[in-house]
């Protein structure tokens, strides 16, 4: 069972210890972690720490999603211009 409230994609990196990680779902909603456990683990307890500050500040919150997704790819290459 999937216990994060949103959807995580989480990004493997050229550097094997390093994974980024955010949701599409959270505005905002970015971290990093050193394997895909960490990043599942970070991101249970920063989605919690995110909305509430969203709510704190008046934000809109966006409504829990009841069939979330984890996606892990490689991180997207960025354009160099």
């Amino acid at each position: 069972m999937i216990e994060l409230p949103y959807s995580l994609v989480i990004e493997a990196t050229e550097d094997p210890s390093f994974f980024g990680f955010y949701s599409t779902e959270i505005e905002g909603f970015t971290g990093i972690g050193h394997s895909i456990e960490d990043c599942l683990y970070q991101a249970k307890w920063g989605m919690k720490e995110h909305v509430a500050l969203l709510a704190e500040k008046g934000l809109p919150v966006p409504p829990k999603n009841p069939n979330p997704k984890i996606v892990v790819q490689n991180a997207k290459e960025m354009a160099v211009t």
